[in-house]
């Protein structure tokens, strides 16, 4: 499976091209807004989408921005050489859904509006758009596995794609949930902080971080089996579950390493052939544990590392999105978008953009309530 276009809005604005050049700033894509912490009287860094959008779409940003990904997507695509197949399929990767839109739905219409409203907050209608638009008739769905989800939505589109399911497959993947509730909950928890610049408090396999920043995005993938000129190449992948803990990872990390291990066979790709490690990378301690074990025994520390979430936040179902398509333009690119070390580090970890040397890239994804998800991509 090949990725042929990509369509991204971020915390950095709107289109892939902002989200690149964000990368490659060294500048994170979280700012100061106010209302945030349990008085709602605090102010909190948060990437949060900013407004855009085709307003004939919907007046949610989330509707807008499922639509706008996709259509970049698509029309990177087309302009590439891409052909729509006979069957194309749609795979939307979620976690909460349009949280704004629910919160006020609730809190400001009383659970009252109008069936045209109330149908916006419905997981089937941004789908619903997009196929309508596009003339889609092929197989479509929501994709739910925690921050795993953008990871397992790529997986799935293989599969449809393997097995003659599909042609083609859209993947959507979209998560809009940096709201005061949210935030004010995972940092209670221990696993968001949101009272210091990122860079400073994600420090993904650094010294003296305390974890992820909120991040918003939506991104889309149009995945075949052949184009004229993709960006990267799906070898293979696969997801296993701790069954341990809902939040918690379990600590003897089987199931990660049986992942990895599975993901590395299904791409008929040996450890030793893995150039670059992306990783889940959200700056907490457990995943820091649990991911420097996993380099160590199943790569003999030997991939170079690096995780884009002290730049764009941790944008939950969103992430691996997000992180996917930094990966496949920086194949395309020449260039990996690692962010700046600020502290002691992993020796291999990256810092700052570096030269694209080639070859494999391993994508892990790690979601609560256990679930594992691990890509592997390699130049197209």
């Amino acid at each position: 499976m090949t990725i042929a276009g990509i369509g991204v809005v971020s915390g950095y604005g709107w289109g892939r091209e902002a989200l690149w050049h964000g990368l490659l700033s060294g500048k994170s894509a979280a700012r100061l807004y106010p209302g945030y912490g349990p008085e709602r009287d605090e102010y909190a860094w948060v990437a949060r989408l900013p407004d855009g959008g085709d307003p004939a779409i919907s007046p949610s940003r989330y509707g807008r921005a499922v639509h706008e990904s996709a259509r970049e997507a698509i029309a990177d695509a087309t302009g590439r050489g891409w052909r729509p197949g006979r069957t194309v399929g749609l795979l939307h990767a979620i976690v909460l859904g349009d949280v704004y839109e629910w919160r006020d739905f609730y809190t400001v219409d009383q659970g009252h509006r109008r069936s045209r409203d109330y149908l916006r907050l419905l997981p089937s209608t941004p789908i619903s758009v997009v196929m309508q638009e596009f003339g889609f008739h092929g197989p479509s769905m929501n994709v739910s596995a925690a921050c795993s989800s953008a990871n397992v939505a790529l997986i799935t589109a293989k599969l449809w794609l393997d097995q003659g399911f599909a042609d083609d497959v859209i993947c959507v993947t979209t998560d809009l949930s940096g709201s005061p509730e949210m935030v004010e909950h995972f940092v209670r928890m221990g696993a968001a902080v949101s009272d210091t610049e990122p860079l400073e408090a994600c420090r993904p396999f650094q010294e003296g971080s305390r974890g992820f920043g909120f991040g918003e995005a939506s991104v889309a993938f149009v995945a075949t089996r052949a184009a004229d000129r993709p960006y990267v190449r799906v070898l293979g992948g696969a997801m296993t579950n701790d069954a341990h803990h809902v939040v918690s990872v379990e600590p003897s990390l089987a199931q990660i390493y049986e992942c990895a291990r599975r993901a590395l066979d299904f791409a008929d790709v040996r450890p030793a052939e893995v150039t670059y490690y992306n990783a889940h990378g959200p700056g907490t301690e457990q995943c820091a544990v649990a991911e420097t074990a996993l380099l160590r025994e199943v790569f003999a520390d030997g991939p170079l590392i690096y995780s884009i979430k002290p730049m764009t936040g941790h944008c939950m179902g969103a992430a691996a999105g997000v992180e996917v398509a930094a990966a496949a333009l920086g194949y395309e690119r020449g260039v990996v978008p690692a962010p700046p070390i600020v502290a002691t580090a992993h020796p291999r970890l990256l810092d700052g953009p570096a030269p694209f040397a080639g070859g494999v890239t391993v994508k892990t994804s790690l979601g609560m309530g256990g679930h594992n998800s691990v890509l592997v991509l390699g130049p197209a």
